[in-house]
Protein backbone atom coordinates (compact mmCIF):
# COMPACT_ATOMS: atom_id res chain seq x y z
CA UNK A 1 0.00 0.00 0.00
CA UNK A 2 1.15 3.33 -1.03
CA UNK A 3 0.29 6.87 0.19
CA UNK A 4 1.90 9.94 -0.08
CA UNK A 5 5.04 11.60 1.72
CA UNK A 6 2.54 15.23 2.76
CA UNK A 7 -0.36 17.17 0.91
CA UNK A 8 -0.26 18.58 -1.81
CA UNK A 9 -3.17 21.15 -3.35
CA UNK A 10 -4.43 20.68 -6.89
CA UNK A 11 -6.32 23.51 -7.92
CA UNK A 12 -8.31 24.57 -11.77
CA UNK A 13 -11.88 24.46 -12.61
CA UNK A 14 -14.60 21.85 -13.45
CA UNK A 15 -14.71 20.69 -17.09
CA UNK A 16 -18.46 20.77 -16.48
CA UNK A 17 -19.03 22.95 -14.02
CA UNK A 18 -16.74 25.42 -15.10
CA UNK A 19 -16.22 26.47 -11.24
CA UNK A 20 -13.39 26.98 -9.29
CA UNK A 21 -12.30 24.06 -7.35
CA UNK A 22 -9.60 23.20 -4.84
CA UNK A 23 -8.36 19.41 -3.95
CA UNK A 24 -5.99 19.18 -1.07
CA UNK A 25 -4.66 15.27 -1.72
CA UNK A 26 -3.57 13.96 2.30
CA UNK A 27 -1.75 11.42 3.27
CA UNK A 28 -3.70 8.15 4.73
CA UNK A 29 -3.14 5.30 6.48
CA UNK A 30 -6.33 4.17 5.97
CA UNK A 31 -6.89 1.73 2.91
CA UNK A 32 -8.29 3.14 -0.41
CA UNK A 33 -8.73 6.27 -2.19
CA UNK A 34 -11.71 8.83 -0.37
CA UNK A 35 -13.39 12.22 -1.41
CA UNK A 36 -14.15 14.54 1.26
CA UNK A 37 -16.40 17.39 0.83
CA UNK A 38 -15.19 20.87 2.93
CA UNK A 39 -18.20 23.08 1.05
CA UNK A 40 -20.36 20.61 3.24
CA UNK A 41 -21.22 20.75 6.81
CA UNK A 42 -20.45 17.30 8.16
CA UNK A 43 -19.72 15.56 4.79
CA UNK A 44 -18.41 12.14 5.51
CA UNK A 45 -15.74 10.43 3.49
CA UNK A 46 -16.37 9.82 -0.27
CA UNK A 47 -15.23 6.17 -1.12
CA UNK A 48 -13.88 6.25 -4.83
CA UNK A 49 -14.95 2.63 -5.35
CA UNK A 50 -17.20 1.13 -8.81
CA UNK A 51 -19.76 0.24 -5.86
CA UNK A 52 -20.13 4.31 -4.90
CA UNK A 53 -20.45 5.11 -8.60
CA UNK A 54 -23.82 7.10 -8.78
CA UNK A 55 -23.95 8.53 -12.18
CA UNK A 56 -22.41 8.12 -15.67
CA UNK A 57 -24.75 10.40 -17.69
CA UNK A 58 -22.52 13.27 -18.34
CA UNK A 59 -19.39 11.60 -19.54
CA UNK A 60 -17.88 11.18 -16.40
CA UNK A 61 -17.61 8.99 -13.36
CA UNK A 62 -19.54 9.98 -10.35
CA UNK A 63 -18.85 8.90 -6.40
CA UNK A 64 -21.56 9.63 -4.19
CA UNK A 65 -25.15 10.10 -4.18
CA UNK A 66 -25.89 12.95 -6.70
CA UNK A 67 -28.60 14.35 -4.85
CA UNK A 68 -26.26 14.80 -1.49
CA UNK A 69 -22.54 14.57 -1.41
CA UNK A 70 -20.98 13.68 -4.33
CA UNK A 71 -17.45 14.05 -6.78
CA UNK A 72 -17.89 13.83 -10.40
CA UNK A 73 -15.24 13.86 -12.95
CA UNK A 74 -13.03 11.49 -10.68
CA UNK A 75 -11.30 9.27 -13.47
CA UNK A 76 -8.47 11.34 -14.67
CA UNK A 77 -7.53 11.85 -11.25
CA UNK A 78 -7.82 8.84 -10.74
CA UNK A 79 -5.66 6.91 -13.80
CA UNK A 80 -3.06 9.09 -12.33
CA UNK A 81 -2.86 7.53 -8.65
CA UNK A 82 -3.14 4.53 -10.78
CA UNK A 83 -0.21 5.22 -12.49
CA UNK A 84 1.65 6.32 -9.31
CA UNK A 85 0.65 3.28 -6.82
CA UNK A 86 -1.04 5.35 -4.85
CA UNK A 87 -3.94 3.19 -3.23
CA UNK A 88 -3.92 5.33 0.30
CA UNK A 89 -5.19 9.00 0.41
CA UNK A 90 -7.98 11.33 1.65
CA UNK A 91 -8.91 14.15 -1.34
CA UNK A 92 -10.67 17.63 0.53
CA UNK A 93 -12.07 19.00 -2.22
CA UNK A 94 -14.35 21.95 -1.77
CA UNK A 95 -16.91 21.70 -4.94
CA UNK A 96 -18.34 18.77 -6.74
CA UNK A 97 -16.22 18.32 -9.42
CA UNK A 98 -12.32 17.60 -9.52
CA UNK A 99 -10.63 19.79 -11.76
CA UNK A 100 -10.55 19.38 -16.14
CA UNK A 101 -6.83 20.72 -15.71
CA UNK A 102 -5.21 20.14 -19.30
CA UNK A 103 -7.85 17.86 -20.14
CA UNK A 104 -6.03 14.35 -19.38
CA UNK A 105 -4.06 12.81 -17.07
CA UNK A 106 -0.68 14.32 -17.25
CA UNK A 107 -0.94 17.30 -15.12
CA UNK A 108 -2.91 15.37 -12.24
CA UNK A 109 0.34 12.47 -12.64
CA UNK A 110 3.55 15.30 -12.90
CA UNK A 111 2.03 16.78 -9.47
CA UNK A 112 1.38 14.12 -8.01
CA UNK A 113 4.54 12.43 -8.58
CA UNK A 114 6.18 14.97 -6.07
CA UNK A 115 4.09 13.61 -3.01
CA UNK A 116 4.37 10.47 -4.35
CA UNK A 117 5.47 7.63 -1.16
CA UNK A 118 7.83 4.72 -1.84
CA UNK A 119 5.75 2.09 -4.20
CA UNK A 120 4.70 -0.96 -1.94
CA UNK A 121 2.41 -4.01 -3.24
CA UNK A 122 -0.89 -2.88 -4.43
CA UNK A 123 -3.68 -5.57 -4.05
CA UNK A 124 -4.30 -7.49 -7.03
CA UNK A 125 -7.40 -8.50 -8.30
CA UNK A 126 -6.97 -11.71 -10.62
CA UNK A 127 -9.83 -11.97 -13.38
CA UNK A 128 -10.67 -15.41 -13.79
CA UNK A 129 -13.78 -15.42 -15.92
CA UNK A 130 -14.62 -13.48 -18.62
CA UNK A 131 -17.26 -10.92 -17.84
CA UNK A 132 -18.97 -8.86 -21.16
CA UNK A 133 -20.94 -5.83 -20.01
CA UNK A 134 -22.98 -4.13 -23.29
CA UNK A 135 -24.33 -0.96 -24.32
CA UNK A 136 -27.74 -2.46 -24.31
CA UNK A 137 -27.80 -3.63 -20.89
CA UNK A 138 -27.23 0.02 -19.62
CA UNK A 139 -30.77 1.54 -19.68
CA UNK A 140 -33.11 -1.61 -18.29
CA UNK A 141 -33.36 -0.31 -15.00
CA UNK A 142 -33.61 2.81 -15.50
CA UNK A 143 -36.86 4.65 -15.02
CA UNK A 144 -38.51 5.55 -18.45
CA UNK A 145 -38.02 8.88 -18.96
CA UNK A 146 -34.07 8.57 -17.63
CA UNK A 147 -34.42 5.92 -20.61
CA UNK A 148 -35.64 8.01 -23.24
CA UNK A 149 -33.35 10.91 -22.06
CA UNK A 150 -30.26 8.82 -22.45
CA UNK A 151 -31.36 7.58 -25.81
CA UNK A 152 -31.71 11.39 -26.76
CA UNK A 153 -27.77 12.05 -25.05
CA UNK A 154 -26.46 8.85 -26.92
CA UNK A 155 -27.47 10.15 -29.96
CA UNK A 156 -26.83 13.65 -29.75
CA UNK A 157 -23.17 13.17 -28.36
CA UNK A 158 -22.20 10.08 -30.81
CA UNK A 159 -23.44 7.26 -28.95
CA UNK A 160 -24.66 5.28 -31.85
CA UNK A 161 -24.48 1.61 -31.89
CA UNK A 162 -23.94 -1.06 -29.86
CA UNK A 163 -20.80 -1.73 -28.00
CA UNK A 164 -19.38 -3.40 -25.35
CA UNK A 165 -16.41 -3.63 -22.57
CA UNK A 166 -15.00 -6.78 -21.90
CA UNK A 167 -13.01 -8.13 -19.00
CA UNK A 168 -10.83 -11.35 -19.26
CA UNK A 169 -8.02 -13.32 -17.42
CA UNK A 170 -4.49 -12.04 -17.91
CA UNK A 171 -1.59 -12.83 -15.61
CA UNK A 172 0.70 -10.37 -17.09
CA UNK A 173 -0.61 -7.19 -15.47
CA UNK A 174 -4.00 -4.91 -16.78
CA UNK A 175 -3.99 -4.89 -20.66
CA UNK A 176 -6.03 -2.58 -22.04
CA UNK A 177 -7.51 -3.07 -26.14
CA UNK A 178 -9.43 0.70 -26.98
CA UNK A 179 -11.68 0.88 -30.16
CA UNK A 180 -13.37 3.70 -31.50
CA UNK A 181 -15.91 3.84 -34.30
CA UNK A 182 -16.81 7.41 -34.87
CA UNK A 183 -18.98 8.75 -38.24
CA UNK A 184 -16.44 11.90 -38.20
CA UNK A 185 -14.03 11.35 -40.30
CA UNK A 186 -11.22 12.85 -38.02
CA UNK A 187 -11.71 9.96 -35.66
CA UNK A 188 -13.31 7.55 -37.71
CA UNK A 189 -12.21 3.51 -36.65
CA UNK A 190 -9.49 3.61 -34.27
CA UNK A 191 -7.36 1.45 -31.92
CA UNK A 192 -4.73 1.42 -29.35
CA UNK A 193 -3.23 -0.94 -26.72
CA UNK A 194 -1.45 -0.74 -23.99
CA UNK A 195 -0.30 -2.94 -20.77
CA UNK A 196 0.47 -1.84 -17.51
CA UNK A 197 2.33 -4.80 -15.34
CA UNK A 198 3.77 -2.64 -12.54
CA UNK A 199 7.10 -1.84 -13.93
CA UNK A 200 8.76 1.42 -14.07
CA UNK A 201 8.65 0.84 -17.90
CA UNK A 202 5.11 0.15 -18.39
CA UNK A 203 4.54 3.50 -16.38
CA UNK A 204 6.90 5.55 -18.32
CA UNK A 205 5.18 4.08 -21.70
CA UNK A 206 2.06 5.04 -20.48
CA UNK A 207 3.21 8.54 -19.54
CA UNK A 208 4.92 9.54 -22.81
CA UNK A 209 2.34 7.85 -24.96
CA UNK A 210 -0.86 8.05 -23.54
CA UNK A 211 -1.27 10.29 -20.34
CA UNK A 212 -1.10 13.51 -22.05
CA UNK A 213 -4.22 12.64 -24.10
CA UNK A 214 -6.97 14.87 -23.65
CA UNK A 215 -10.94 14.69 -23.56
CA UNK A 216 -12.63 15.66 -27.15
CA UNK A 217 -16.39 17.00 -28.03
CA UNK A 218 -17.94 18.70 -31.08
CA UNK A 219 -17.64 22.60 -31.42
CA UNK A 220 -21.31 22.36 -32.90
CA UNK A 221 -22.50 21.04 -29.78
CA UNK A 222 -21.11 23.34 -26.81
CA UNK A 223 -23.67 25.77 -26.44
CA UNK A 224 -26.08 22.70 -26.43
CA UNK A 225 -23.96 21.47 -24.26
CA UNK A 226 -23.80 24.50 -21.79
CA UNK A 227 -27.28 24.77 -21.76
CA UNK A 228 -27.67 21.30 -20.08
CA UNK A 229 -24.83 21.38 -17.96
CA UNK A 230 -22.26 20.41 -19.52
CA UNK A 231 -18.74 21.54 -21.04
CA UNK A 232 -19.27 25.04 -19.03
CA UNK A 233 -15.31 24.61 -18.12
CA UNK A 234 -14.14 23.87 -21.96
CA UNK A 235 -11.86 25.48 -23.88
CA UNK A 236 -8.73 25.07 -26.27
CA UNK A 237 -6.28 24.36 -24.03
CA UNK A 238 -8.02 20.97 -22.22
CA UNK A 239 -10.59 19.55 -24.93
CA UNK A 240 -9.79 18.58 -28.38
CA UNK A 241 -12.28 20.14 -30.21
CA UNK A 242 -13.74 18.75 -33.53
CA UNK A 243 -15.14 21.17 -36.73
CA UNK A 244 -18.70 20.88 -37.89
CA UNK A 245 -17.52 18.73 -40.47
CA UNK A 246 -15.99 16.17 -38.62
CA UNK A 247 -13.09 15.78 -40.71
CA UNK A 248 -10.17 18.23 -38.78
CA UNK A 249 -10.15 19.87 -35.41
CA UNK A 250 -10.41 23.18 -34.43
CA UNK A 251 -6.85 22.89 -32.10
CA UNK A 252 -3.60 20.79 -33.11
CA UNK A 253 -3.55 17.35 -32.20
CA UNK A 254 -0.68 15.65 -29.76
CA UNK A 255 -1.35 12.25 -31.83
CA UNK A 256 -3.52 11.57 -34.81
CA UNK A 257 -5.20 8.90 -32.40
CA UNK A 258 -5.35 10.85 -29.51
CA UNK A 259 -8.87 10.24 -29.34
CA UNK A 260 -8.84 6.56 -28.43
CA UNK A 261 -5.73 7.01 -26.56
CA UNK A 262 -7.79 9.28 -24.19
CA UNK A 263 -10.05 6.69 -24.03
CA UNK A 264 -7.48 4.10 -22.30
CA UNK A 265 -6.94 6.67 -19.93
CA UNK A 266 -10.89 6.88 -18.65
CA UNK A 267 -10.56 3.18 -18.65
CA UNK A 268 -7.85 2.83 -16.40
CA UNK A 269 -8.95 5.50 -14.16
CA UNK A 270 -12.09 3.57 -13.74
CA UNK A 271 -10.58 0.18 -13.73
CA UNK A 272 -9.15 2.05 -10.25
CA UNK A 273 -12.02 1.73 -8.60
CA UNK A 274 -11.85 -1.59 -8.02
CA UNK A 275 -9.79 -0.73 -5.25
CA UNK A 276 -6.43 -2.45 -6.47
CA UNK A 277 -4.70 -3.49 -9.56
CA UNK A 278 -6.69 -5.40 -12.00
CA UNK A 279 -5.27 -8.34 -13.31
CA UNK A 280 -6.99 -8.56 -16.88
CA UNK A 281 -7.07 -8.13 -20.68
CA UNK A 282 -9.86 -4.92 -21.00
CA UNK A 283 -11.03 -5.05 -24.39
CA UNK A 284 -13.12 -2.24 -24.73
CA UNK A 285 -15.52 -1.22 -28.26
CA UNK A 286 -16.97 2.25 -28.19
CA UNK A 287 -17.14 1.82 -24.93
CA UNK A 288 -17.92 4.40 -21.73
CA UNK A 289 -17.99 4.99 -18.18
CA UNK A 290 -20.98 3.38 -17.76
CA UNK A 291 -20.12 0.39 -19.36
CA UNK A 292 -16.11 0.11 -17.20
CA UNK A 293 -18.79 0.28 -13.90
CA UNK A 294 -21.04 -2.37 -15.43
CA UNK A 295 -18.27 -4.88 -16.26
CA UNK A 296 -16.97 -4.14 -13.06
CA UNK A 297 -20.41 -4.70 -11.06
CA UNK A 298 -20.53 -8.10 -13.04
CA UNK A 299 -16.88 -8.89 -11.89
CA UNK A 300 -17.95 -8.33 -8.11
CA UNK A 301 -20.70 -10.03 -8.69
CA UNK A 302 -19.67 -13.28 -7.90
CA UNK A 303 -16.72 -14.46 -6.06
CA UNK A 304 -15.64 -17.20 -8.75
CA UNK A 305 -15.24 -14.68 -11.15
CA UNK A 306 -12.15 -13.89 -9.11
CA UNK A 307 -9.15 -13.62 -6.87
CA UNK A 308 -8.01 -11.16 -4.34
CA UNK A 309 -4.38 -11.44 -3.45
CA UNK A 310 -3.61 -9.06 -1.03
CA UNK A 311 -0.07 -9.07 0.98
Amino acid sequence: MTSITKKIKISGVGIHSGLPVDMIVLPSKKSGIFFKRTDIENSQLIPATFDNVGDTAMRNTTVGNKNSAHVQTIEHFMAALFLLGIDNAVIEINNFETPILDGSAYEFYKMLSTVAGKQGKMKKIIVKKTIIAYRNELAKNLPFWKRIKTVILNHTIWRRGNGYVKLSPNENGLLVDATLIYPDKIIGNQSFSCLLDGTKKSVDNFVKNISKSRTFGKYSEWEWLKAHKMARGANEHNVIALNDTGDGTLNKLLYPDEFVRHKIIDAVGDMFTSGGFIYGHLESVKGSHALNNLVLRKLFSDKSNYEIIDK
